[in-house]
Formats: C-alpha cells, sequence, structure tokens
C-alpha cells in the first residue's frame, strides 16, 4: 500500500473561454498519509481548482491524481474521503440528527449503525444539546461544527476541510483544531484550505501557497517562516562597546523594555558565529536570557510572497 495519500503529476486545468484561463497549471504535488496539510493563495489562485480535481467535480485538462494509490478518475479512490466544502447547505427543517442519518446513509453506514454513529459525532462536535433542532436555526459556527462531523461520517483516511472555521468564534476555533490534531493523531490525512493563517500556522505539518495556479512556496511551516540564519536575543542591556562589536550583525538597535532586559536580532552566517557571539556577549558581562531562531509570522510570509512576480516553488 502506497504512504501517499495524495499524488499528482503535472495536473493541470484550463477552462475554455476568450481567452482560455488557466485555473492550475502543471501541479505535481506528494502529500504523505497522515500528514496535515495547508492549501494557501489569494481568491482565484487555484485552491478550489486542485480540490475539485481530486475529488472528481472537475476533469483535469493535463495530468494525473492518484488518492492512496487509486487514480481520481475511478470512484472508488473516493471512498476513503470526506470533505467539508466552503458555504454547505442543509436542508433547514431537518435537525442535526436526521442530517448526519441522511448523510450516513449516503455515505454507505449499516442501518444499524447510523444513529449512533450521528450521536458521537453530535457529542465530538458539541451538538448534542441542538441534535433536534432544525438546522435552519442554527448560527454560521453551528452550521460549522455539523459540517465538520458530516465529512466525518464515514470514518475517512483523507478530509479535505474547506475554510472549516468560518463564522467560527474564538473558543469554537479552538476546538476545532483540537479536532485537527486528534485527526492527525489518529492517522487521518487532513487537506486544509483556509484564510485563517494563525490557524494554519498551529496545526499544518506543510503548506503550499499557490498564486496564479502555480504553487510558489511549499514546505514545513518552520522551514518557510525562518528568516535566513537570524536569531531572537533576549539579554540584560548591550554596553555600547558590545553593540558596536557585533556591528552589521546586530540587525537592530537592542531595544530595552520595561523589564529591564533587551530585545536584539542578530544576523550571522551559521551557528558557530552564533556561538562566538554570545560568548562575547558573557565575556563583556551582558547575561543571556533567551535565544530563539528568528521568524516571521505565515500571514507576513503569505502577503511577501502573493504581492511579488511569482517563482515556482
Amino acid at each position: 500500500m502506497t504512504d501517499l495519500a495524495i499524488d499528482t503529476s503535472g495536473l493541470a486545468k484550463t477552462y475554455r473561454g476568450r481567452p482560455p484561463v488557466e485555473a492550475l497549471r502543471p501541479l505535481d504535488l506528494q502529500i504523505r498519509a497522515g500528514e496535515t496539510f495547508g492549501l494557501l493563495g489569494p481568491n482565484g489562485a487555484g485552491k478550489t481548482t486542485l480540490v475539485k480535481l481530486l475529488l472528481g467535480l472537475a476533469h483535469p485538462t493535463a495530468g494525473s491524481a492518484t488518492l492512496f494509490g487509486r487514480d481520481i478518475a475511478d470512484p472508488e479512490a473516493r471512498r476513503p474521503v470526506g470533505y467539508l466544502p466552503e458555504g454547505h447547505r442543509f436542508p433547514p427543517f431537518l435537525s442535526a440528527r436526521a442530517t448526519l442519518e441522511l448523510f450516513a446513509q449516503m455515505a454507505g453506514v449499516d442501518a444499524g449503525e447510523r444513529p449512533g454513529r450521528a450521536q458521537e459525532l453530535l457529542a465530538t462536535v458539541r451538538l448534542v444539546g441542538a441534535a433536534d433542532r432544525p438546522a435552519g436555526t442554527f448560527s454560521k459556527g453551528m452550521l460549522q461544527r455539523l459540517g465538520i462531523a458530516q465529512a466525518l461520517m464515514n470514518r475517512p483516511r483523507l478530509v479535505f476541510l474547506d475554510e472549516p472555521t468560518d463564522g467560527v468564534d474564538p473558543v469554537g476555533r479552538r476546538e476545532i483544531r483540537t479536532l485537527i490534531e486528534r485527526l492527525r493523531d489518529d492517522g487521518v490525512t487532513v487537506f486544509l484550505n483556509s484564510h485563517l493563517l494563525s490557524e494554519v500556522e498551529r496545526v499544518c505539518t506543510r503548506v503550499a501557497i499557490l498564486k496564479d495556479g502555480v504553487p510558489i512556496r511549499m514546505g514545513t511551516v518552520e522551514d518557510l517562516t525562518r528568516q535566513g540564519r537570524a536569531w531572537r536575543l533576549v539579554t540584560s542591556p548591550l554596553p555600547p562597546a558590545t553593540a558596536d562589536a557585533l556591528g552589521d550583525a546586530l540587525a537592530t538597535d537592542a531595544t530595552e523594555h520595561p523589564d529591564g532586559l533587551a530585545r536584539s536580532l542578530v544576523t550571522l552566517p551559521d551557528r558557530a558565529a552564533l556561538n562566538a557571539a554570545l560568548d562575547r556577549l558573557r565575556a563583556d558581562g551582558v547575561e543571556v536570557e533567551a535565544v530563539e531562531p528568528a521568524r516571521q509570522s505565515l500571514e507576513d510570509l503569505f502577503i511577501d510572497v502573493v504581492t511579488t512576480p511569482a517563482t515556482p516553488a
């Protein structure tokens, strides 16, 4: 059995028109089983097109793709898949319980297991107290949680979540994040599409940023947000001679905070140079409180790369 949940080779989609629209340019993407993968990009970048191709909702113009080794043209490839679409709708007259039992039937869950599975998922997404209320009376956050429950009905090995925290309050976002982490711990592959970059940064093992149908960044969050060979230092105040000795390595002046400690950013060629700088600090009587690799936020990286000319990853 393959260890890849998703494997694409030259997958592309062009919509006919005058002129034609290249919604997704040839894409090679491998997502390992058990990964939590985040797909990012501005509107029109090709994110929805990629998901539609993988789920058989659109047909590729070129290339190929597999889900757990099965070609996406094979309906059986989608049997172990769950999907939460953006802007999903449920019959407003059905209760949450009836909605889940309906999706259980469509997912092929045995009739005898449907009530129990529905109750289990209502508990998972904290909707037990509203189980018999019509979905038409639900808030946006409640509808999102019901949508996640239906996506998990068939106990998927791969689940696509499109904006799962849309309209959800901070408490609900944390609960959804915890649920995603639990899925990851259970070995479920999660394909996350979200504009809440802080949430993606917290839960995803790898991310890709699409722009104009092209992946322009791909890798772990840690690797993508690391700012070269830079470190943030928290120390006692730096004597002027020490700051002068660091010279250009001190990317920003050491700023003293009310707690009496100084925060500074140093850029050095390697770890050996960092240790030499720390030795100089200690020799000058500077007390070192903390040293950590400097990172920019995923949001900062995203804005940087989508506002500059695209260079394929």
